[in-house]
């Protein structure tokens, strides 16, 4: 009957936010409905301490920090001109700017933290030049979707502040741990890419440029390359928390955008308005996550989950390729942080019950995460880069388009399941 009432409550979920219902709201709802439900109206005065709380953590104050670093580099044109050196270097290789668009959306994570903001900002500077050049659609929108997501793989990450807030775990090893399996993908997507531009006969690749013009384009990779090796080398070494590595980030990229010329009081308003709104809606999330998990802990839901699953025998390997089907399905129909909020109280406490590495376990959520982004219907970058395209083409371009790297994403994970060190190694060290 427990089991009933949970899943009746996870579904009732899910619903409110598929009619269009905001997130927060439907999170929040159910814990309190939830809450009233076993322990009447006293539970509403546990839920204050609990908001106070998650106001007050001071490992949260990454985030607007993270998402107005990515917005310096953003609106600066850094962005842009990241673009231009990369197309140098990579636009010889087979398949010519869609490893660019691979490359491009690597770098940018390293300072954005967010998938969307980097799908739509390369394939903002991409998509014009790809069309121009005779590249195909399919092909580009694709590219552009799925290196997008290495956004919250590629330390820092939103994503993996959430989740670490979520199951308090380290920020910093959750950053390193993302660094090694980023980059492999990066190559798996690259090495698609020249494979099957190799294999369709008709590969792409632009124009020789000369050695001395791409050793004068290697400038402008200096901002993020920099702003990256600040940001995380504080954190590896122990000089800074989360929160102050992002606000050397922060100070980092101001000293960029100076540089060039682009400070202005417009951009720094810009900035700060698309920050205030971006993190005001992701904490907003965070504190109805966590007014769910109030009721999820002392209503006993996690070890009841926890105590079913374990009856079913299922290894830890068993668990994470059920949970990978789970998220497969999941991600259809929810956006990223909608998944992690909604299921990581009950999913988490079942894998590390069984042995699951928590470090590693928050890279496979993320892993997860990223996939829902391609898979339709509710794709997030597909949506983005669909709606950023020169021409008037379908969304069904991005959706098949995107296909081949899911698959990638797929057998990456069952990669990192068979070879977990390459997650937990560099974290062991730090």
């Amino acid at each position: 009957m427990n089991l009933f009432v949970i899943g009746l409550a996870f579904l009732a979920m899910l619903g409110m936010m598929l009619v269009g219902m905001p997130i927060a709201v439907s999170m929040a709802l159910v814990g309190i409905v939830g809450g009233i439900a076993a322990y009447g109206a006293p539970f509403m005065d546990s839920i204050a301490p609990v908001v106070w709380g998650v106001q007050n953590e001071n490992l949260l104050t990454s985030v607007p920090l993270f998402v107005l670093l990515g917005e310096l580099l953003l609106r600066s044109g850094i962005a842009d001109r990241m673009y231009i050196a990369l197309s140098a270097w990579l636009g010889r290789l087979p398949g010519g700017l869609l490893h660019t668009n691979i490359g491009s959306c690597a770098l940018f994570a390293a300072t954005s933290g967010s998938s969307v903001a980097t799908a739509a900002t390369v394939g903002t500077v991409a998509l014009p030049s790809l069309h121009r050049r005779g590249y195909s659609m399919r092909a580009s929108l694709g590219s552009l979707a799925a290196g997008g997501t290495l956004g919250i793989l590629i330390p820092p990450s939103v994503n993996m502040i959430v989740y670490g807030s979520l199951t308090n775990n380290s920020i910093g090893k959750l950053f390193i741990a993302g660094i090694i399996p980023g980059l492999l993908l990066t190559g798996f997507f690259m090495l698609w890419i020249a494979g099957s531009s190799l294999a369709s006969g008709n590969a792409m690749r632009e124009p020789k440029v000369p050695l001395k013009a791409r050793i004068r384009a290697l400038v402008h990779l200096v901002p993020p390359a920099v702003v990256f090796g600040i940001v995380m080398g504080s954190l590896y070494f122990g000089i800074a928390t989360a929160a102050e590595s992002a606000a050397l980030g922060v100070i980092a990229a101001l000293g960029f955008v100076l540089h060039s010329g682009k400070l202005s009081w417009e951009l720094m308003r810009n900035c700060f308005v698309s920050t205030a709104r971006v993190s005001g809606m992701i904490l907003l999330i965070v504190v109805a996550a966590f007014v769910l998990n109030l009721t999820v802990s002392l209503t006993g839901v996690a070890e009841a989950m926890t105590k079913w699953v374990s009856g079913l025998g299922l290894s830890a390997t068993g668990l994470i390729l059920a949970l990978m089907l789970f998220y497969l399905v999941l991600g259809m129909f929810m956006d990223v942080l909608s998944m992690q909020v909604a299921t990581i109280p009950i999913t988490y406490p079942i894998a590390t019950a069984l042995g699951v590495d928590p470090i590693w376990f928050g890279i496979f959520i993320v892993l997860m995460c990223e996939l829902g982004l391609i898979t339709p219907p509710v794709g997030m970058n597909l949506f983005v880069v669909h709606g950023i395209r020169p021409d008037r083409g379908g969304i069904e371009d991005a959706i098949y388009g995107a296909l081949p790297y899911a698959l990638i994403m797929i057998l990456f994970t069952l990669l990192l399941l068979a070879v977990p060190q390459l997650v937990t190694w560099l974290p062991g060290h730090m």
